[in-house]
């Protein structure tokens, strides 16, 4: 990483590293999509991007023009499932097992014709779910999942246009109503 970043990391003195060498009690893990990923610091890449990872690395969702998976209401957002499990059990290798937490796990669709029939989203959660808990079998120490969202909401990087939730959010009268993935969820739960 101080190769990459350099001086954009902090440094810490030897007495801020005692103070937070075991003070994590979990990892948040959000998941939305998976992509492919090409090393820059080693291999030729495009220049450009607004991230500060390009230069270092290059992100796709295409290999051979073929995508990833399904798409979604998001151009550099696929429905990759078995990403759920991959990183679930990358973090539990990495760090120990430490205990997790999926915090943010979620997709907008494609269409918007009938928002309330969103039956691709019951199938992005049913499928994600059945990643993490094949991720749980596996031994990872997950101990909550929290969908995004429960209600639409603003997103940073699309304002209102791209919808989230699990109850759609009329923005004139700000009447909520549930989606049909509110009630798949309600089900799922009980």
């Amino acid at each position: 990483m101080r190769h990459c970043h350099g001086l954009e990391l902090p440094r810490f003195s030897a007495k801020e590293k005692q103070l937070l060498r075991g003070s994590i009690d979990f990892i948040g893990v959000n998941h939305y999509s998976t992509l492919y990923v090409k090393d820059c610091i080693h291999s030729p890449c495009p220049s450009g991007g607004d991230r500060p990872i390009m230069g270092f690395l290059n992100t796709t969702g295409y290999r051979d023009g073929v995508p990833i998976g399904e798409p979604t209401g998001l151009a550099d957002f696929f429905v990759v499932p078995r990403g759920m499990e991959k990183i679930i059990d990358y973090v539990k290798q990495r760090y120990n097992n430490m205990p997790m937490f999926v915090t943010e796990n979620g997709c907008t669709l494609q269409t918007q014709e009938n928002e309330l029939e969103d039956r691709d989203r019951i199938n992005f959660h049913r499928s994600y779910l059945a990643s993490l808990a094949r991720a749980i079998r596996s031994g990872a120490d997950v101990r909550g999942y929290f969908v995004w969202s429960l209600m639409d909401n603003f997103e940073w990087l699309n304002g209102y246009t791209k919808r989230f939730g699990l109850y759609y959010v009329d923005r004139e009268t700000l009447e909520r109503t549930p989606k049909l993935s509110a009630g798949w969820f309600a089900s799922f739960l009980s």
